[in-house]
């Protein structure tokens, strides 16, 4: 059974047919990569998968229960997360305050232990991401890198098991792209990082800095005008023809 599963994923927003009977499976610890050309409906289907959206058509599955009526919060509570193209901080507040906000909301328990483990759950995952020297620190004085790691990091601290990711790479530089896509490598396969636990985590990553997203990727599926193109591995698909002519050009350089 897929972990995620969207089924003739149908949108629409007016006359604009944004998104026509799309398919997508995503499976435990998989790493995916959503690609295509600007306007190809990646960002709709991704406001589709956490309920920002409503579809027209189609229906989206997680764990094996359809979640397409619940809201984004019961999404989350579930273990479905994401992070976005622009980061949009809490500024004033401190970046561990900023993690908090996710840290706590989308689990219960008793109020004590619940606290205590919310925020030992956020300095991991900024000690994860690599800016926990930050965290007294208020969130405006980060630079573009760290508020794409600050991202992470909330979206870590909900515990996730599918976590979706938007161009997660856009605006970094060579090294910081480097270190943040062996860390994303590390999470998928799981394990224990200070106090933070993971079983392993699989994700969907949009991105357009496809070399470095095909050399964490299993498995790539290419939208173009709202329909899915084309699916493989990164390998099948930098070589399928229809892909070359609607998006890339030329086969990208590893």
């Amino acid at each position: 059974m897929a972990l995620l599963e969207a089924r003739g994923i149908t949108k629409r927003f007016g006359g604009l047919l944004a998104l026509n009977s799309v398919d997508l499976r995503v499976g435990e610890r998989e790493i995916l990569g959503l690609i295509g050309p600007n306007g190809a409906g990646k960002t709709t289907l991704l406001r589709v998968l956490l309920g920002i959206h409503r579809p027209d058509g189609g229906r989206v599955f997680f764990k094996g229960r359809d979640i397409t009526p619940l809201p984004t919060w019961e999404r989350v509570r579930l273990g479905l997360a994401a992070t976005f193209q622009n980061p949009r901080p809490l500024r004033r507040l401190p970046v561990l305050a900023n993690v908090l906000v996710a840290a706590y909301g989308p689990r219960g328990g008793r109020k004590g232990d619940w606290v205590k483990r919310a925020e030992a759950r956020a300095l991991d995952a900024l000690e994860f991401v690599g800016i926990a020297d930050k965290a007294k620190e208020p969130a405006s004085v980060l630079s573009q890198g760290e508020l794409k790691r600050l991202e992470i990091a909330r979206a870590l601290a909900t515990e996730p098991e599918l976590l979706i990711l938007d161009e997660p790479f856009a605006g970094l530089t060579p090294v910081e792209t480097e270190l943040l896509a062996k860390s994303l490598a590390r999470l998928r396969k799981g394990g224990r990082f200070g106090r933070l636990h993971s079983e392993g985590c699989a994700m969907v990553i949009i991105e357009h800095k496809l070399s470095e997203l095909f050399k964490i990727a299993d498995r790539v599926v290419v939208l173009n005008f709202g329909e899915v193109l084309a699916e493989g591995t990164p390998s099948q698909v930098v070589q399928d023809p229809r892909v070359i002519e609607a998006y890339l050009g030329e086969v990208p350089h590893a």
